[in-house]
């Protein structure tokens, strides 16, 4: 499950009642099915160069070898290993960002028991969905900070509202200080959410940068399963909430302190007129032989774009970037269908899946999905790089399509109970494996390698904002929904969204397996 997804699943939680939906056999018309799929490739590799410059290699071309292929038939290839501690530090972002999510999945009953707001379901939501409101800032900022001030000292700063919100929630006596913390920490989210992907995309070297980004995904589910592990006590402890909380606010330290010892984006050194640096972060993570290349290749894309650093908004749209209007569209239809392919109601009815075969520990069930998701993801991290972006990505949206028909027909068919059951669980273990093998991580990498250099924070951070207001909107009214048509024509719509979606992602996405970023620029603007 994508890292952000949880979200809207916590705020759905706060407001659900467990006896509203069951997957066992339907007295009336109360099962619906809800969850949604990316549209196959957006074909933006269609947009063909009428003068087109240095060949690109192809999608299906060789160019690529996977980290753990053996290296001119002797030993391991290990040519990611200098990026990836730079890499790693920043994933603590995601690890962060993945603990705040499965944080509030348990306590939040003793939290409104302490707190005083106890049986007040908009107040118990609001608490959740104000870290939305949070991260939906932090996206939209993130842009100008990374022009300004590069992606290290962004991290740096953004470590601030990450580690104080932490500590302001743990040590919260009144609802006022609980959503101030809340708040805070969802801003700074917010701001890593769009500036973890950048900062791999652009330091990581181009043959292992799908493996490296997928860490992104990996550190949100580690994330989740630590908050969700350290939130069993908290079945029996009414103030262990505030343990967790004060934990929250060690990986930001961690980031904070680390990014100290970390390289900047050698893209933006090069735009910000540090040759020589630029040149070193290269031969550090890439390699001496790569240095010239790269440096003369960041210069030609930044003396296309522009040679100062702050861009501006209207440029996504605007000229050079000929294509901008196209990447915004894709940017917003991938994090679009991320939501609506119904992630979140599906880890929603997860719980009250593995309830109905015996496992009544909601923080055991919550860990189980996240478990489930930690292993799609280290799936994702082996194939992106051997298989590429676009089947990876369409085969996750069929195979979540799949497995939304395959709930569907477990509830509206004549089944034996325990076979019934049983299809509900396969069909949710399925959904929930396929998204995170592609939807999740895919999309948070494909994302950044499709965005020029100069507008890349500024689309990352519009794309982001759109993914979470839908976030929130699925939140809001989902349960809505299931009340009022039920479960499996809720998740019916999610099987059809998910299929949308792999045929959006069939013809309109473009591969970028085994190409530069700059190298990808050029094959989407002509003038470039």
């Amino acid at each position: 499950m994508n890292s952000i997804d949880f979200v809207s699943s916590a705020i759905i939680s706060t407001h659900s009642n467990p006896k509203l939906v069951s997957f066992s056999k339907p007295k009336t018309k109360s099962y619906s099915l809800n969850y949604s799929f990316h549209l196959p490739k957006l074909r933006v590799s269609a947009i063909k160069d009428q003068n087109p410059k240095p060949k690109i290699p192809n999608a299906e071309d060789d160019v690529t070898k996977h980290p753990l292929d053996e290296n001119g038939g002797g030993g391991f290839d290990l040519g990611w290993l200098p990026a990836f501690p730079h890499v790693l530090v920043a994933s603590m972002s995601n690890f962060t960002f993945g603990y705040h999510i499965g944080v509030m999945n348990g306590p939040i009953v003793s939290i409104a028991r302490e707190l005083g707001f106890e049986g007040n379901s908009f107040i118990e939501g609001l608490v959740v969905s104000i870290f939305i409101a949070g991260a939906f800032i932090g996206s939209l900022s993130t842009g100008s900070l990374v022009d300004e001030l590069g992606c290290r000292l962004t991290f740096q700063i953004d470590a601030i509202p990450l580690i104080l919100g932490a500590i302001i929630s743990a040590n919260a006596h009144s609802l006022d200080e609980i959503l101030w913390g809340r708040f805070l920490v969802g801003l700074g989210i917010g701001v890593n959410a769009v500036l973890v992907p950048i900062y791999i995309s652009e330091v990581a070297p181009t043959k292992y940068r799908g493996a490296l980004g997928s860490l992104c995904q990996i550190g949100t589910c580690l994330g989740i399963i630590a908050s969700l592990s350290l939130g069993i006590p908290s079945e029996t402890d009414p103030h262990w909430w505030r343990t967790m909380l004060y934990i929250a606010s060690v990986p930001g330290f961690i980031v904070g302190l680390g990014m100290q010892f970390a390289v900047d984006s050698p893209r933006w050194l090069c735009k910000s007129g540090r040759i020589n640096d630029a040149k070193k972060v290269v031969r550090e993570l890439w390699g001496a032989s790569e240095v010239d290349g790269a440096i003369e290749e960041f210069q030609s894309v930044s003396k296309n774009d522009g040679s100062d650093l702050d861009s501006r908004w209207s440029e996504i749209l605007d000229q050079p970037h000929s294509r901008g209007c196209i990447k915004v569209v894709l940017a917003i239809t991938l994090k679009r269908h991320s939501q609506f392919a119904g992630i979140n109601g599906v880890l929603y009815f997860s719980s009250l899946t593995f309830q109905n075969v015996g496992v009544q520990s909601s923080a055991l069930a919550s860990l189980f999905v996240g478990l489930t998701n930690f292993a799609g993801a280290l799936c994702a991290l082996y194939l992106i790089d051997r298989e590429g972006r676009q089947k990876l990505i369409i085969g996750s949206y069929l195979g979540m399509a799949i497995s939304m028909f395959l709930v569907v027909y477990a509830v509206i068919f004549p089944l034996d109970e325990q076979l019934s059951n049983n299809l509900s669980i396969l069909g949710t273990i399925m959904y929930i494996f396929s998204f995170a093998i592609g939807a999740g991580p895919v999309t948070g990498i494909i994302i950044p390698e499709l965005s020029s250099t100069r507008t890349r924070g500024k689309i990352m951070g519009f794309s982001f904002s759109t993914h979470w207001v839908c976030n929130f909107v699925v939140g809001l009214f989902f349960l809505e929904l299931v009340e009022k048509f039920g479960v499996a024509p809720v998740y019916a719509s999610f099987g059809s969204v998910s299929l949308l979606a792999a045929a959006f992602s069939r013809y309109f996405l473009v591969e970028t397996k085994g190409r530069s970023l700059e190298e990808i620029e050029r094959s989407l603007n002509p003038k470039a």
